[in-house]
């Protein structure tokens, strides 16, 4: 990593160097570039002249001019204010942009401005540029011209290194310095071997990472500490994570790191998701100008989904900073910066770690006016730029920015800060070390501590390193291999035999433990009668079907070969051993332990087994749809091929895994062995347990020899075939049965030829030429199948093909059919669904509309607000209401017309009056309470409030109900005038729902007794009012009412009462 920083200029600057030297370049005078304060053409002898160049609009420079013009001039106004600095000269500046057209430092318009204010107004130094390209041109010139260079910018190493660079003081931080307070820090830690710089660089621009990681490449190789580079670009498409992770695995555990805060934090994300160890590296950020931490809480924090992963990622990583001065000289400094750049440039500048920059522009110049004024005193005339400058290096002194201390070359000493993630919970990072670059040193601040994940700081070489290449570690790492060898391979052994012994241990438990057996009282029995008509099985072989394959008893009953009983509350099938006694020998034990072992669908789960004499019987799963052969021989049911290949796909299913059990075989497979669930899943059934089946003795020829008819020729010839068959006699009788399936015309059916069962079996048995096997009917079944069928029952058993083989050979030919019965049913409901839509929206529209009128009439019944609280499902509260009007009517003899006319005389009166009353009340603000014979209630002010309305709208509403029984006509007596009597009362009432069957809405207090008692002591055809609603009715001064007098009422004693007489129309 090496710098030539005035390569920049090219041909044209070498050209235009050489002709400074020789004095032939003309002055250039081009008022238009520049912009200064006071500015004359010629310059007066007190004046001291101040060339400044710096970039004039792009304010992203930390030394732009509208960041560093307004120190300047409080500097310079305050070297002007100041009798004893600089008497009897005035300071001035003149002002040049360093910037292109693009805004950016231009390292050909630099020296172009630095010539031409050279030779126009011969200034006594120059301020800026800040840039390190434009700043390499500028400070050949001023070492040429001999003039002093001050700038707070400028900060490659190489303008220390290079001795060309003599005029240049630097004021702000260096890189340097930096390098200087990394070598430190890698020092302090421990590390003293190797280092990885990572930075991001374009080769175009400032190259800003590139001069800052080259400061701390300087310090270490000058130490004698290895460095590695690795560098990539950010800004020509995605950045490649893995590869550069790849890089810093195999070439560094301490890495400086220098890019944009995004490009870091999308690095860090990448680091935790390729789940290198964290405990092992340690990620230095250099963020100088603190950019990663100014406008978000945690340098890690975005707001998106991988802040979780950045989060826990920043544990490794520490920041480092310039730091902030805190002395209060800054603080006004930066306050009094921020007014002026507002004022002068309308610019606004923030709370910044920049701002060091414009500290660092004023404290130079003010740096530079204190040499001069030195050097002033001693020499009459204007003193030599060198011998300013040389006043300047190796000089302390205060400034605004706090202690400045410029060393031998002209450089400033600079602090830093170190900040980490203190609090692991937030991520919130802080400032836990300081480096004070005059005394070299770096403290930890009190109560902090630098954080390390997994608690201890990192290697910067791994013990066996990068690549776990070290032959020292490789010769202990064999050694550590050969010796966990040796320990797995112990364990290993140790393991299979405690595994050995264990499972030998648990099976000898498991046989002692009889986990199968069950107890002959723990099983329930149904009657026979039930088992026979219900749960039993029964072959129902018919004799069209088959005259020899028939199961049928000779003497022709039906023959049950599935009872069934409860165990455990269960449903489950019970077959009987015909012996007197089981002797539970160690074979014995392990055919029932092998039962109980073996699970799969497609096989009848072994429940236990009774072997309670004379209860000897084996338990299994119970299946309620019957044998495959009760389906077959089941005319009723329908079978299409799909159902077929089903059931035959369940057979070889569960043949082909007791084939690959501790089984074997099966030796009895037929279609009656064959049950189906209640999810028309078919199962195999009768398998196992050899040693204790046998054969019923009570059984005669017809069914002995129906029963062979599955069995294949070889155990037919045998004399004792074993009980278990073989697996190739299994292939023989899964042929017969697919026959079966796919003519439905019972087991080994011979076309044209009426054979007994015993015929059969003994021409199989025989084995001669041509083989006696069923028929074939290509119109019934695919020719595939027929070929498999014959393939099936060969009579040489080798030729018979595998379970697995047989299960390929089906799905092949049945690919368009799902193995499944129930997803084919599943399939053709959904078609059968679509059809339904209809039917159902049809359906729902009758329920909406039983549904309103249900609701129609429960409005009838209760009031609005009660019924939907009652519909709510909710629990109706009483509730008092403070002030209501009841009205009660009856008639006036209807006991004597009653019993003058026949009950439906009566009920047709009452219906016509309440009728005509119903159709009257609806206009008013009431609710009808209730009829009990010729009683009428009526209440306003509940259940919904009125205020006070309730006594007008009862007033109104017995007006009308009295002019309308007036004209009301009896049916049965036209010429007879009904009498009705009313009376109201207000007041105080409770309300709520009674009871739970016919609910009713009553009201209860004695607001109700008292308006009955106004009623039964009124007069026929008057309303008769007490004073409480007269009172009420008096407030509408619409009424007409007659005192009537005190009036005797029953349980009240004397009360005041009135008359209703009518209502006053306001327009008379």
């Amino acid at each position: 990593m090496n710098l030539l920083l005035w390569f920049g200029g090219g041909r044209s600057f070498l050209l235009l160097l050489i002709q400074l030297c020789c004095g032939t370049l003309p002055i250039w005078t081009k008022p238009s570039r520049h912009q200064g304060s006071h500015r004359h053409v010629h310059n007066h002898t007190n004046d001291i002249i101040l060339a400044v160049i710096l970039p004039q609009h792009n304010t992203s420079y930390p030394w732009a001019w509208p960041r560093v013009g307004p120190a300047l001039d409080r500097a310079i106004a305050q070297v002007n204010a100041d009798p004893n600095l600089l008497p009897r000269h005035h300071i001035r500046h003149i002002f040049a942009n360093s910037e292109d057209g693009n805004g950016i430092c231009s390292e050909s318009i630099a020296p172009l401005m630095a010539v031409d204010l050279k030779y126009e107004h011969n200034p006594w130094a120059f301020i800026g540029p800040g840039c390190d390209y434009t700043s390499s041109l500028v400070g050949l010139f001023t070492a040429h011209w001999g003039l002093p260079m001050i700038t707070a910018g400028a900060p490659a190493v190489a303008f220390v290194q290079m001795d060309m660079y003599t005029s240049i003081t630097n004021t702000g931080p260096t890189h340097k310095k930096l390098g200087e307070y990394a070598l430190h820090l890698y020092k302090h830690f421990g590390w003293h071997q190797h280092t990885l710089l990572m930075f991001s660089d374009t080769k175009m621009g400032e190259r800003a990472c590139y001069f800052a990681l080259e400061g701390l490449y300087t310090e270490m190789h000058e130490n004698n500490i290895t460095t590695m580079d690795l560098v990539f670009e950010e800004n020509k498409g995605p950045v490649n994570y893995s590869e550069l992770l790849h890089k810093i695995q195999d070439d560094g555990r301490v890495v400086f790191v220098c890019c944009s805060p995004d490009i870091f934090r999308q690095l860090m994300v990448n680091f935790h998701r390729a789940a290198l160890p964290k405990e092992e590296y340690v990620f230095f950020y250099i963020d100088i100008f603190g950019r990663s931490l100014e406008s978000r809480p945690s340098p890690w924090a975005r707001g998106d989904p991988d802040d979780v992963f950045a989060k826990e990622a920043f544990q490794s990583v520490k920041i480092l900073t310039y730091l902030e001065p805190q002395n209060q000289e800054y603080k006004q400094f930066v306050n009094d910066l921020k007014s002026d750049a507002k004022q002068m440039f309308n610019f606004t500048v923030e709370d910044s770690l920049m701002n060091i920059i414009s500290g660092g522009f004023y404290d130079g110049l003010m740096l530079y006016c204190s040499a001069l004024n030195e050097s002033l005193s001693e020499a009459r005339d204007r003193p030599s730029g060198e011998s300013v400058t040389k006043r300047m290096w190796n000089r302390t002194y205060y400034g605004v920015t706090g202690l400045v201390q410029i060393d031998e070359n002209g450089d400033r000493e600079t602090d830093f800060a170190l900040w980490d993630m203190t609090d692991m919970n937030s991520g919130n990072f802080q400032i836990v070390a300081v480096y004070n670059g005059t005394q070299k040193q770096m403290k930890i601040l009190s109560g902090m501590t630098i954080q390390w994940p997994g608690g201890n700081i990192p290697w910067d070489v791994p013990p066996c390193g990068f690549k776990n290449d070290n032959p020292a570690c490789h010769a202990r790492t064999i050694a550590m291999h050969k010796m966990i060898s040796i320990v797995v391979f112990l364990i290993l052994i140790i393991f299979t035999v405690t595994v050995f012994i264990y499972r030998k241990l648990k099976l000898e438990k498991d046989l002692v433990a009889q986990l199968w057996r069950i107890a002959w009282e723990d099983i329930q029995m149904s009657n026979l009668e039930k088992a026979m008509r219900s749960t039993g099985s029964k072959l129902t072989l018919s004799l069209r079907g088959s005259n020899y394959g028939s199961l049928l008893t000779a003497d022709g009953n039906f023959q049950v070969f599935a009872k069934t009983g409860y165990f455990k509350g269960n449903i489950v099938a019970i077959k009987y051993i015909n012996r007197k006694r089981i002797d539970l020998t160690r074979k014995v034990l392990f055919e029932l332990k092998h039962m109980r072992d073996v699970q799969n669908e497609h096989l009848t789960r072994f429940i236990g087994a009774c072997i309670d004499p004379p209860n000897i019987c084996i338990v299994t799963e119970y299946c309620p749809r019957g044998s495959l052969q009760d389906i077959l021989e089941n005319e009723s049911i329908t079978l299409d091929w799909m159902f077929k290949y089903s059931l035959v796909s369940d057979i070889v299913k569960g043949m082909a895994f007791l084939h690959n059990s501790v089984i074997v075989s099966h030796g009895n497979l037929k279609s009656s062995n064959c049950v189906v669930d209640n999810r028309f899943v078919l199962k195999i059934t009768d398998y196992g347990l050899s040693s204790i089946r046998t054969e019923s003795e009570t059984e005669d020829a017809h069914s002995h020899y129906a029963r062979k008819l599955w069995m294949a020729p070889e155990l037919l010839r045998m004399e004792c075939f074993p009980p278990g068959g073989t697996q190739k006699s299994d292939i023989y009788s899964f042929g017969i049965i697919l026959q079966e399936v796919a003519l439905r015309r019972g087991a080994f059916y011979l076309e044209g030829d009426l054979l007994s069962p015993k015929e059969i079996v003994d021409r199989v048995a025989l084995g001669e030429w041509p083989y006696l096997r069923p028929s074939l009917n290509p119109q019934a079944h695919s020719e595939e199948l027929g070929q498999l069928m014959q393939r099936c029952w060969a009579e040489e058993p080798s030729d018979r093909p595998e379970f697995n083989h047989i299960s390929a050979l089906l799905h092949k030919q049945n690919r368009e059919h799902r193995s499944n019965i129930l997803d084919n049913l599943l399939s053709r409901m959904e078609q059968y669904a679509n059809n339904l839509e209809e039917l159902v929206e049809e359906r729902t529209q009758a329920y909406l509309e039983e549904k309103r009128k249900a609701e129609a009439l429960l409005y009838q019944i209760l009031p609005h607000s009660v019924a939907d609280q009652l519909k709510r499902g909710e629990t109706v509260q009483a509730e008092a209401f403070d002030s209501v009007t009841i009205y009660f009517s009856d008639i006036v003899g209807f006991t004597a017309l009653s019993a003058e006319s026949t009950p439906m005389q009566v009920v047709i009166l009452l219906s016509d009056l309440y009728t005509c009353f119903d159709a009257i009340i609806d206009h008013f603000d009431v609710y009808k309470v209730e009829t009990i014979g010729d009683a009428y209630m009526v209440v306003s002010g509940l259940p919904v409030r009125n205020g006070k309305l309730h006594g007008h709208e009862i007033a109104r509403m017995s007006l009308a109900l009295l002019e309308a029984v007036k004209t009301f006509k009896i049916r049965h007596r036209p010429d007879e005038q009904l009498k009705l009597r009313s009376g109201i009362h207000s007041g105080p009432v409770c309300a709520g729902v009674v009871g739970l069957k016919m609910p009713r809405y009553c009201l209860f207090g004695d607001t109700v007794n008292t308006s009955s008692r106004m009623e039964s002591n009124g007069e026929p055809l008057k309303i008769h009012v007490s004073s409480a609603t007269r009172d009420l009715l008096q407030e509408f001064n619409c009424f007409q009412l007659e005192l009537r007098g005190d009036v005797e009422m029953k349980g009240k004693g004397k009360m005041k009462t009135y008359w209703l007489l009518g209502e006053i129309n306001n327009s008379d």
